[in-house]
């Protein structure tokens, strides 16, 4: 009888209307550049103290999100389990029925808000980090058998790759990790510089 009533007197569908992206989020937290810390003396503990302000970046969730404990990327501030369910895959970059590329295109797909990036894949399983301390995440990073980089590889993938640069700019109201790369990628280069302490 719905059927009958519906079909005798119809409505018109409501219009489509585009959706507006909301303005990216400002964190208003600049990380703090590499001349602050030149009143520390010692080389060493100048080290410790660079990379715990370069860890700001490296425990933001735009980072940690890729960095996953397990082959399930996770995904917003709050690092929820990612939806739809995907996993890693033999390359990191999904199964083969189920592909990162299949939703992350080349750019943000702003009227949905899917984040994009041409290189869009987890990080390897050897550089998870979530549930890590910022010491055993700076191990890894300097164990060239986990992270797959050498030291001039790993200052290049923090400071030039455009994956890694997407954290600043995320799109959407999404928040951006703080400062900027080339902030971060001048902190990661006087770490190094100055003997590549880790925090215990």
């Amino acid at each position: 009888m719905l059927g009958v009533a519906i079909a005798f007197r119809p409505h018109a569908l409501p219009s489509s209307q585009p959706l507006v992206a909301a303005p990216a989020r400002s964190t208003g937290s600049a990380l703090r550049p590499v001349s602050t810390f030149a009143s520390i003396a010692d080389p060493s503990m100048r080290s410790l103290a660079l990379f715990e302000e370069a860890g700001r970046v490296i425990e933001h969730p735009r980072c940690m999100n890729c960095h996953p404990r397990g082959d399930r990327p996770t995904q917003t501030a709050a690092m929820r389990p990612h939806m739809p369910w995907i996993t890693r895959g033999p390359d990191d970059a999904g199964a083969p029925t189920m592909r990162c590329a299949t939703c992350h295109r080349a750019i943000n797909f702003e009227a949905s808000g899917v984040p994009g990036n041409p290189k869009w894949k987890l990080a390897p399983i050897e550089m998870a980090w979530q549930g890590k301390t910022l010491g055993e995440i700076c191990r890894q990073l300097l164990d060239p058998a986990r992270s797959h980089l050498n030291r001039a590889e790993l200052l290049h993938h923090m400071a030039e790759d455009e994956l890694v640069g997407w954290a600043w700019h995320p799109g959407g109201n999404r928040e951006p990790a703080p400062g900027s790369q080339a902030a971060f990628g001048a902190l990661i280069t006087a770490w190094l510089e100055t003997g590549a302490a880790c925090p215990v």
